[in-house]
């Protein structure tokens, strides 16, 4: 049996991932941690900071806020857990601590934890490295009206992920209010926000008379949780090291 602690169990993924873990047979939250410990009753102890939690923790699950990653990386460290970091809007000191911590304990970190959306990436880099000198590329990402970054992290994925093709060619624009007209090295990424949807993306290659577009629709966060599970029984035994959904699928799928 996998103990997990679920970080940000009160939030909307952390609701829907103990859900879904209930009829696990070969896993379970041990404890739970969120800044409002009562906000639901969970059938699991739940503490307001990592630093309470007694509980014996084999992975870290983290759906939760960029401020509590300091916290966790070093729980994670002292304990030599592995851990699995779902959050998006993480800074660049983020990726670097994530990365340190990874020399010593197996580190998971992912924008995104859908199956479909991390393929709908490395279309978008094929689709770059045939199309990306003469096509203009901009990205579009719809998403509920409670989300609280933007872009989102999946967008900003897309765009590292697609420019990495491309020499790191393109500079990403925002929003185009008094800019002009669009430089031929520019992505432009744009966020809409409205209503429950739970995650849009459109990438638009815009050439001549011709435009190629590739959507991926998430319908409920369910597919972000089967994902997480899966990193969870793909993270528990690993050696250190810097993990994400390419290496899981690599593994699980054999995809290249």
């Amino acid at each position: 049996m996998i103990n997990i602690l679920l970080n940000g169990c009160n939030g909307k993924m952390g609701q829907e991932i103990s859900r879904l873990l209930k009829t696990n047979v070969n896993m379970r939250i041990a404890a739970g941690v969120d800044i409002n410990p009562d906000k639901f009753h969970n059938d699991y102890n739940t503490y307001k900071t990592v630093k309470d939690v007694t509980e014996k923790i084999d992975v870290v699950l983290d759906f939760s806020h960029p401020d509590s990653l300091t916290g966790l990386i070093e729980y994670c460290l002292q304990n030599k857990i592995a851990l699995i970091v779902a959050t998006t809007g993480l800074s660049q000191s983020h990726y670097e601590a994530l990365e340190k911590a990874s020399k010593e304990i197996p580190v998971f970190q992912s924008a995104n934890m859908s199956f479909g959306v991390n393929v709908t990436v490395e279309l978008c880099k094929n689709a770059a490295k045939a199309l990306g000198k003469d096509f203009d590329i901009e990205i579009i990402e719809k998403h509920h009206n409670e989300k609280k970054d933007a872009p989102s992290g999946t967008a900003l994925l897309l765009a590292k992920e697609i420019n990495s093709v491309l020499n790191d060619s393109l500079d990403f624009v925002y929003e185009r209010h008094n800019k002009g007209a669009r430089k031929k090295n520019e992505m432009g990424i744009y966020s809409l926000r409205g209503g429950t949807i739970p995650g849009e993306h459109i990438i638009i290659f815009a050439g001549k008379d011709e435009i190629v577009e590739i959507k991926h629709t998430a319908m409920s966060r369910r597919i972000f949780t089967e994902g997480a599970i899966k990193a969870v029984e793909f993270i528990v035994n690993k050696k250190p090291g810097y993990y994400n959904m390419k290496n899981l699928l690599k593994e699980i799928c054999s995809y290249e």
